[in-house]
């Protein structure tokens, strides 16, 4: 979304390489409209969708919580003005002393998806609560998030017993439907999964409190998504059909769905060229920004960024689109060519759309001596 205060920011700002500028009107609002949309939900931030400072201030001061994945995420979330006690460890891979090191700064809350996180964890923080992940489908997610997090929902009754009798809180489950899930009845099975782990739990005399729905909120890039609202109906009525009338704690971990429609990257166009000399051939547009520059999601074309140029209107034909390293896989859009103008040319300034999320936290640290994307917060 290229809002009023982006178009100004742009107008006024030059600079030689491509760079992101995110409007933190447009996080307000977002995280605003989520809360509304499940009021009895804690929001829990997915820090990795974009760690900015600015960022991580504003929604410390609406009240969210924040998800992290290492302790340097922990140490930001800190430093913006959160507590210890707003802080989920959710990554299921830690080292020992990274747990060590959350611990000590007051963390109490952790994923596990397994005995042997589970036995780390109770070694170094003893007492502290934990969740145990489940595996999902993801069906119906542009970025899956299955197979290398969670457990069969069967030894996740095991994982949390073996929690329990170690000492520490066996508190709930929690699961990851897939990042840009379009489908707004993609937690009910995921939800009906969390239940039969709660009641078999139950009938061990362990008692499961909490639901951690996960994200996959989306934002709008080439097509539309459901609203936020239409989110919330959807997941209230799966809680209440699994849960009756003892619906638990429940959180939610947005991460795109705040930040993404708030960011845009201005990049150049840098050649536009043919693989061979028929005039009809393909064309080939090469930007200052690729994969390696903070644009990965379009690995297997998953995400469509909405691109504008200074030339819309003008007649257009399929293109691919690439980055400017020198690695082959520094492609973004070759499967399915993109439209551009046919007048597009060298040198041509260009918006990439929604890029508030994975765009920054992505980028390479000077792959082939090309700059991290510089990252503006207004």
């Amino acid at each position: 979304m290229v809002t009023d205060r982006i178009n100004d920011f742009l107008r006024t700002t030059r600079s030689d390489e491509p760079f992101v500028v995110v409007d933190l009107e447009v996080v307000r609002k977002n995280f605003e409209r989520l809360a509304r949309a499940l009021p009895e939900s804690r929001v829990y931030y997915a820090v990795k969708a974009n760690p900015a400072p600015e960022i991580l201030a504003l929604l410390a001061k609406l009240g969210s919580s924040f998800d992290t994945a290492s302790v340097a995420e922990i140490e930001m979330v800190l430093a913006a003005g959160a507590s210890a006690d707003r802080i989920s460890y959710g990554n299921t891979i830690k080292k020992e002393r990274d747990i060590a090191r959350a611990y000590a700064l007051g963390v109490r809350l952790y994923a596990v998806d397994c005995p042997e996180e589970v036995e780390k964890i109770a070694r170094v923080a003893p007492g502290a609560r934990v969740f145990c992940r489940v595996l999902t489908d993801g069906a119906g997610a542009e970025w899956p998030l299955s197979r290398k997090f969670g457990c069969e929902p069967d030894m996740a009754v095991s994982v949390l017993e073996h929690a329990h009798k170690l000492g520490l809180e066996a508190v709930g489950v929690s699961f990851h439907v897939g990042s840009q899930q379009a489908n707004t009845a993609a937690w009910d099975t995921a939800l009906a999964d969390a239940s039969r782990v709660f009641k078999t739990l139950a009938e061990r005399g362990i008692h499961l409190k909490l639901v951690n729905m996960g994200g996959g909120f989306p934002t709008r890039y080439l097509k539309d998504v459901p609203t936020s609202e239409d989110y919330g109906k959807a997941i209230f009525g799966a809680l209440r059909r699994h849960f009756g009338n003892r619906i638990p704690e429940t959180i939610i971990e947005p991460g795109r769905g705040l930040v993404g429609d708030a960011g845009v990257i201005r990049a150049e166009v840098v050649l536009v060229s043919r693989k061979s000399e028929d005039p009809d051939g393909q064309r080939w547009v090469f930007l200052d920004i690729g994969k390696f520059g903070g644009l990965a999601e379009t690995m297997d074309e998953a995400i469509r960024y909405p691109i504008r140029t200074p030339r819309d209107g003008d007649r257009t034909t399929p293109c691919v689109i690439a980055g400017p390293t020198c690695d082959s896989a520094d492609v973004l859009y070759e499967k399915t060519p993109y439209e551009l103008p046919v007048s597009l040319t060298v040198g041509d300034e260009i918006l990439i759309e929604a890029t508030g999320a994975y765009t920054t936290t992505y980028a390479s640290n000077g792959f082939n001596g090309f700059a991290p994307l510089k990252s503006y917060v207004i």
